[in-house]
């Protein structure tokens, strides 16, 4: 067994700690393993044999645990912030991030992804930025903030997907006499552990050219033609070229595959549960490098069968109400709430919805995972329970 931590031992003056113990499998306690021991302490070693159980389980054991926060208190309290906290330089994003519980305090959903509610106020700008961590919005209510990736001033509205790639100038305006919030996703937690961020200060203003308001963004106009790709155009980004996803798609593509399904033609992946994943149009792909992005409408009283995955997830709920199952947890959720599925627990979903909760009558979810990065890596791994 083996203990460690950041501060050196004040004996040894090594942050490594070894413990001999007396259990199967491991070597006869003696005078001599323990000179052994401290001799592996002094020169900063560790015998695989008394870690192999933490680091080589028999499946994941995510560090993460199912955890849900309420929309209405994180919308709340995000109103709270915006009377007392600046958006400006230093305050640079009002963003407020969900810290999974046993996580340390640290601002990660799960160890790889991060979700906040970003919230901003009447007639506010948020200055302009890039970072190399991929980033999304997902907007679950309101209007009226234009966020201007690259020059292009992108519309925000309910239902509407606006992946951003690492590494594009961006900033955000309300043009509008109300706040408005919106969740957030990035890869942050990834790129920290893997130390590969950067980031750089942009303008502290936009110009009036780029505080427009049209109704659908230039990329919108290039890339936003179904099953149709410009022959003018190839990106030598990563991620997708299209930055705005609308609901109105979004919406028909979920509700055509229930009634394919009605009709006998199948189109669901599973009795009552419609589903899209959000790809680049330039070639089908993940819309960003380190993220993927998904869709899920289940139909009022149909339930998902259990599934694992490796790799994390953070649901919201866009619309109606019903019941999830983490692991061993489950919640009543509603519109706007959040929930974290981590590495190999169990996740299914009822759906409660009607038409008094849900415009669709269905329970809706908007999921994202660092599914890509599993893949790239070939960790990825599914499992349906029984």
């Amino acid at each position: 067994m083996t203990h460690s931590s950041i501060a050196p031992d004040d004996v040894t003056g090594s942050p490594v700690r070894l413990q001999a113990v007396s259990a199967e499998g491991q070597p006869e306690v003696t005078p001599a393993l323990e000179e052994l021991y401290r001799g592996f302490e002094q020169e900063l070693l560790v015998p695989l044999w008394t870690e192999i159980g933490d680091l080589m389980p028999a499946h994941p054991r995510s560090r993460a645990v199912p955890h849900v926060w309420r929309w209405q208190t994180l919308r709340a309290l995000a109103a709270q912030a915006g009377d007392l906290v600046p958006v400006g330089r230093g305050g640079e994003r009002r963003a407020i991030a969900l810290a999974n519980p046993s996580l340390g305090g640290r601002p990660f959903a799960t160890p790889t992804l991060w979700a906040a509610i970003q919230y901003l106020m009447p007639g506010e700008d948020a200055p302009e930025h890039r970072h190399t961590q991929h980033a999304f919005r997902f907007v679950v209510e309101g209007s009226g903030v234009w966020t201007v990736v690259g020059g292009d001033p992108v519309p925000m509205n309910r239902g509407d997907f606006l992946p951003q790639a690492g590494w594009n100038w961006h900033a955000h305006h309300n043009a509008t006499s109300e706040p408005m919030a919106w969740i957030d996703g990035l890869d942050i937690p990834f790129q920290y552990v893997t130390e590969a961020q950067f980031f750089e200060f942009g303008r502290d203003e936009i110009t009036d050219a780029e505080r427009i308001t049209p109704e659908r963004s230039r990329s919108e106009r290039l890339w936003g033609h179904p099953g149709l790709r410009p022959l003018s155009a190839t990106p030598a980004a990563p991620g997708s070229p299209l930055l705005s996803y609308k609901w109105e798609y979004t919406d028909a593509a979920l509700r055509d595959q229930l009634l394919l399904e009605k009709e006998g033609f199948g189109g669901t992946v599973e009795p009552g549960h419609a589903a899209v994943r959000y790809s680049s149009p330039h070639d089908g792909s993940d819309v960003l490098p380190t993220i993927r992005a998904e869709f899920h409408r289940v139909a009022r009283g149909a339930e998902t069968a259990p599934v694992r995955e490796t790799g994390s997830s953070v649901h919201q709920v866009f619309d109606g109400s019903g019941t999830v199952t983490v692991g061993d947890r489950t919640w009543t959720v509603t519109r706007g709430d959040l929930f974290v599925v981590p590495s190999w627990e169990p996740f299914s979903a009822k759906s409660e919805a009607g038409a008094s909760d849900s415009d669709s009558g269905a329970l809706d979810l908007f999921r994202f995972s660092d599914a890509p990065v599993f893949e790239a890596l070939r960790l990825d791994r599914t499992q349906k329970d029984a």
